[in-house]
């Protein structure tokens, strides 16, 4: 066992007003290159909204899952129903939700690596994320690296055999 660095956004839904700063922020710093343009889709954090009944949630980016999960449940919020997708943090084959708009990848949340906080957290000017960092003890499990995660999801929705192909071709071009 070994001492871990978590890093958490907290998120309290009933001070966000639905500004989508924090999406805004998000695509700035995710663009190529950095701050160049605004584009949502690349945003790691989005706001599900309910304007008429005044519910705005921040969501940001988890874990990409291969499949598409099984529960259906349903919640209601100020009367409103909402499925279970509407929070999911997962990007997954059955919604387009956080995957790069260009090559399909899934986006993580990557609290805006180099940064002192995520920017998300500096920007909202609501104060409904916080940031927080705290020690825990884990295990210690080997994790994908980026281009494995990236493969295995090209994988997942192209097939082996097309990727191989792929490389092989861009392997030539090099």
């Amino acid at each position: 066992m070994s001492k871990k660095t978590v890093k958490i956004i907290k998120i309290d839904v009933d001070k966000c007003n639905g500004c989508r700063a924090c999406e805004m922020i998000c695509s700035a710093f995710h663009a190529s290159p950095k701050y160049s343009s605004n584009n949502p889709q690349r945003s790691r954090v989005r706001v599900i909204r309910d304007p008429l009944n005044d519910v705005y949630l921040p969501v940001y980016a988890g874990e990409y899952t291969p499949s598409e999960c099984k529960g259906r449940d349903k919640y209601v919020i100020d009367g409103k129903e909402y499925d279970e997708c509407s929070f999911c943090r997962a990007s997954c084959p059955s919604r387009d939700l956080f995957k790069e708009p260009d090559s399909g990848l899934p986006l993580k949340c990557d609290m805006c690596e180099d940064e002192e906080e995520p920017l998300c957290v500096t920007w909202c000017l609501a104060k409904a994320l916080t940031y927080e960092e705290r020690e825990e003890e884990r295990e210690e499990e080997p994790q994908l690296g980026e281009i494995e995660t990236g493969l295995e999801a090209l994988v997942n929705r192209h097939g082996l055999q097309k990727v191989m192909d792929t490389v092989a071709r861009l392997s030539k071009k090099g």
